[in-house]
């Protein structure tokens, strides 16, 4: 089956399917045939990460659907990221083979660093001291862009980014790099609306990906009573004038946008949904509309983290 997802064309001149299958909290035992299905539903682009422990299971789909021809290697857009105990330079190339290996490929379409700042090398992925707080390595992430270039140079990967980081820390790396980032991936929704970060990438010629595009209500320090980003009355009552799901409108928002989208499900039938946004539009009053709910509401702000000097989040106006 032929993909009907548009793409966007990077600045390192390859091309990325504008929507993705995420796989962030995708469990074991899920995930494989939440990956089939996308694929056979016309996905051609699945972003993955060592640190969410899934990725031998989204290799397995992969094997799968290259041996019963749904599609070649060429066809999918495989995205990784270099975890945070994996800062250090000669830890980079260990990284993104080990997310290889587990995913069966020779080389990842992307490789992102994760997030800006480091943890204490080659123990748990959450790395703690006795009273539970996280223990950090000092690596600067300069270090660590540089040792994903030379893995670049190598082949394992065709195309780097970063993920989670702020603007001063895009504008370090742009003033440092051999080869400049293609993609910023970044949470983004309509009550973070990343308007700024967003016209700051572009400017640098960097493409972004919006993760938990849809307020990740399922994210696991979720509490009762927190904003349902599909439950605002808002989305709803948009969703009733274009009569399509709030997942589709909040999809559809970022497509607008330019934004490549990643929406996480492992239920087929969300998952033909969230692809199923290439039929409407979305009038300009209505994507203003949208834009006016912006509330600096992040969902995901890594909290462990807080006091590391490279916390993004902590340290810049945007």
């Amino acid at each position: 089956m032929a993909s009907k997802v548009p793409i966007v064309k990077l600045n390192n001149g390859l091309q990325i399917p504008i929507c993705g299958l995420g796989t962030w909290k995708s469990q074991p035992g899920q995930v494989e045939q939440a990956v089939k299905d996308a694929i056979d539903i016309g996905y051609r682009h699945i972003d993955c990460a060592y640190a969410y422990r899934n990725e031998k299971e989204v290799g397995d789909a992969l094997k799968t659907k290259f041996e019963d021809g749904t599609v070649k290697r060429e066809d999918i857009w495989v995205t990784g990221k270099i975890w945070n105990t994996f800062h250090r330079p000669d830890l980079v190339e260990k990284n993104v083979k080990l997310s290889l290996a587990d995913l069966g490929l020779e080389y990842l379409d992307l490789a992102l660093i994760h997030w800006p700042f480091a943890y204490k090398e080659e123990q748990d992925l959450f790395p703690k001291d006795e009273a539970g707080k996280i223990l950090f390595s000092d690596v600067d992430y300069l270090d660590t862009w540089k040792a994903l270039e030379a893995v670049h140079k190598k082949g394992l990967v065709k195309t780097i980014g970063l993920s989670n980081f702020n603007k001063a820390q895009i504008t370090r790396v742009l003033e440092n790099a051999t080869i400049p980032p293609s993609v910023l991936q970044i949470e983004c929704h309509p009550y973070l609306n990343q308007k700024r970060l967003i016209d700051f990438a572009r400017s640098k010629g960097i493409a972004v990906t919006a993760y938990s595009p849809l307020g990740s209500p399922d994210r696991p320090w979720a509490k009762s009573g927190d904003p349902q980003l599909m439950e605002d009355p808002k989305v709803v009552e948009l969703a009733k004038k274009y009569g399509k799901t709030p997942a589709q409108i909040l999809l559809r928002y970022q497509i607008e946008r330019g934004v490549i989208v990643i929406p996480k499900s492992v239920t087929k039938s969300r998952i033909q949904q969230n692809l199923d946004i290439f039929d409407f539009k979305l009038a300009p009053v209505d994507i203003a509309h949208i834009d006016s709910f912006d509330c600096n509401g992040r969902f995901c702000p890594l909290t462990a983290a807080f006091g590391h000097k490279y916390h993004p989040f902590e340290n810049d106006e945007f």
